[in-house]
């Protein structure tokens, strides 16, 4: 079945590289599930939804894996970021799949930021407590990364939490999956350029 172009949260050079197609199949098999009626499932945010999103089988499956590196990777490269990584636990697996992709810039430095700081920062990094990983020092242009966006209340508070405490610009956030659930006008309103390789659209007619 032919995929529907339907959201703006896909940049071009996403939806027309050749390898996403694949990715939204693979998508669909690994992570998706159709409850049947809107109250199926009770997410992580409270919500209820008919549509459910495992992303973790997609990020640890060798093929999945390279496609999201390789997806997020040019969108990366093409917003110039120095830093890439978000909330744990969805973030911390892609962000690794994101800096050890083979199109990856050599220059590229990941981070996790951890939902309750455990009272310390890096102590070679000199990074903020909770803010773990590579140096944020010097400070960049910095993408936010998550699995699956319903809301997208968690990605806006990493972002003014490292906008408040380093010297890092965040200059966007991507999702593998935007769930089509209101968290573009979120971000909008929370001043955050917000994209996704996927929309819940495209891998339910995958």
């Amino acid at each position: 079945m032919p995929l529907r172009v339907n959201s703006m949260t896909v940049h071009d050079d996403v939806r027309n590289h050749p390898s996403w197609p694949r990715l939204a199949r693979l998508v669909n098999e690994l992570a998706f599930l159709d409850g049947g009626s809107d109250d199926a499932f009770t997410l992580a945010s409270g919500k209820h939804s008919r549509w459910f999103f495992d992303t973790k089988p997609v990020m640890m499956h060798p093929e999945a894996g390279q496609l999201l590196g390789t997806l997020l990777n040019i969108r990366l490269q093409s917003l110039g970021a120095a830093f890439v990584g978000g909330l744990e636990l969805g973030a911390v697996p892609l962000t690794a799949l994101v800096i050890g992709s083979s199109d990856a810039s050599p220059d590229l430095r990941g981070f996790m930021v951890r939902k309750s700081a455990k009272g310390r920062g890096g102590r070679k990094t000199n990074n903020p407590p909770g803010i773990e990983g590579s140096s944020l020092a010097a400070g960049g242009p910095t993408v936010i990364v998550e699995d699956v966006t319903t809301t997208g209340g968690s990605s806006i508070l990493a972002a003014q939490r490292l906008e408040a405490e380093t010297d890092c610009h965040v200059v966007a956030v991507i999702s593998i999956v935007d769930r089509e659930e209101g968290a573009a006008e979120a971000f909008a309103e929370a001043g955050l350029h917000f994209e996704s390789l996927l929309t819940r659209s495209d891998v339910v007619e995958a």
